[in-house]
């Protein structure tokens, strides 16, 4: 008992003297910084940085019940040995039952705008994957896109480089990753499947639970920064999947990935707009499915666009903005062999609603989701959403 006394009050007095002054949230997207990077630039001369984001959401499907949900929770640490070696960490606890350690790596300034990172890192696929904390993005739950095809939130062990060219206004991150797991021998003398056709990728993510390592995997990402008010992104990720040492030579343990995406923010005054395109091609798939019996789409395409205007006075401290996200997505965007694309995994969703910010790290969520797919007579439940998120 007095070892948890001891342990609560020394993370006591670290939020009280180490946490970040600065705001949790800009709208413009050349200054926006995610937790990770406000850990590395914020703790102004303190050793330890302490912070945290979470959201508490609302979900009612149409003719359903509805879900009251505390998704997550992410304390943040980070910690800065001297004016080169940083450490961040954040440790999630996902519906009041599962605790993950999202991030912990290791962040070394070799020269100005230039640093190695090692350790658990998320991917750099799209905006949500690196910018998921509530206040960064309209409406309740993340996009689909991203949810569906990238997969958020998508990261694994790694180490690379990541910095700047200011004279061209670009940044840079490459990575060396570990892969997707895709085959584990089942104990009966077959092979199970992680990926599948409704959900692509998101099954093999790894996690950094024990994971397993193969041929190792490269992940890039370019942030172009030279209009104001414009970020354009560019990434790839290229590799093999994971497969389990007794079954890895075995035809169609594991497949090939080529992923690229692009995407873009830009915001002008209280005019706020997004956009994103993620195309994923994967090779060896109809001995994939053969093997383990799932229906494993060759290629994984979707993209969305959003627009936002904020309602209040520009000069207005609080926010009030008014959405609508268009996006399309297909996990069966195309299949090898006999497969036959599936419709119901060709989807679309019409999401609008209001997102307000009452003060810098909070806000309060609501919208509305149309759903449809494309199967002829399709009966996808349409969703009404609410939500409050939190980050600091």
């Amino acid at each position: 008992m007095k070892k948890l006394t001891l342990l609560f009050s020394i993370l006591f007095v670290s939020v009280v003297t180490a946490q970040t002054a600065q705001d949790s949230i800009t709208f413009d997207p050349q200054k926006q910084l995610n937790a990770a990077q406000r850990l590395l630039s914020g703790n102004y001369g303190k050793a330890v940085t302490v912070g945290a984001y979470g959201e508490i959401t609302y979900n009612q499907p149409e003719a359903q019940n509805g879900e009251l949900d505390v998704q997550r929770l992410v304390l943040l640490f980070g910690y800065k040995f001297n004016d080169r070696t940083q450490f961040v960490t954040e440790l999630e606890l996902e519906h009041v039952e599962e605790v993950f350690v999202e991030q912990a790596f290791v962040n070394y300034a070799i020269a100005p705008n230039v640093s190695l990172r090692g350790g658990l890192m998320l991917v750099p696929m799209g905006i949500v994957n690196e910018f998921h904390e509530p206040t960064t993005f309209n409406g309740v739950e993340r996009p689909a896109v991203d949810n569906a095809i990238i997969p958020t939130t998508w990261r694994e062990i790694g180490f690379g480089v990541t910095g700047r060219f200011n004279e061209i206004s670009l940044g840079y991150q490459a990575y060396v990753f570990n892969g997707f797991k895709s085959t584990i021998a089942d104990g009966e003398g077959g092979v199970s499947g992680f990926l599948k056709g409704s959900n692509g990728l998101r099954g093999g993510r790894q996690k950094a639970i024990k994971s397993t390592i193969d041929s190792p995997t490269l992940s890039t990402k370019f942030d172009y920064y030279g209009v104001p008010g414009l970020r354009l992104g560019l990434a790839g990720y290229f590799g093999k999947t994971q497969a389990a040492d007794d079954i890895e030579e075995i035809d169609g343990a594991n497949i090939g990935i080529s992923m690229i995406g692009l995407d873009a923010r830009y915001a002008y005054r209280r005019f706020t707009a997004r956009g994103q395109f993620i195309h994923a091609s994967l090779s060896d798939t109809e001995a994939y499915n053969n093997l383990t019996g799932r229906d494993l789409g060759s290629a994984l395409q979707g993209w969305y666009i959003e627009g936002a205007f904020n309602l209040l006075p520009q000069e207005k401290a609080q926010r009030l903005f008014a959405f609508v996200r268009y996006e399309q997505y297909d996990t069966h965007a195309g299949t090898d062999g006999g497969l036959p694309q599936n419709d119901a995994y060709n989807r679309n969703d019409l999401t609008t609603g209001l997102s307000y910010h009452i003060a810098p790290g909070v806000v309060f969520k609501g919208d509305y989701q149309f759903r449809d797919n494309a199967v002829s007579g399709g009966d996808v439940a349409n969703r009404l959403n609410f939500g409050i998120g939190v980050w600091f």
